[in-house]
């Protein structure tokens, strides 16, 4: 394989791990109060038992 396509693999390469990298070093937890929590659970569990039924 040339130089030249060893290049471009490693540019490649590179930018996909340094854009994982990016996204994770970004990446932050939302500030939920204990209301959001809940109301997001209650719908986790509507939808599971929604799924549940339509199986």
């Amino acid at each position: 394989m040339p130089w030249y396509a060893w290049l471009v693999l490693a540019v490649a390469l590179g930018s996909i791990v340094g854009s994982l990298m990016l996204l994770r070093d970004t990446a932050k937890k939302l500030p939920l109060t204990e209301e959001q929590l809940k109301r997001v659970r209650e719908r986790n569990a509507e939808m599971d038992a929604k799924e549940a039924k339509d199986r």
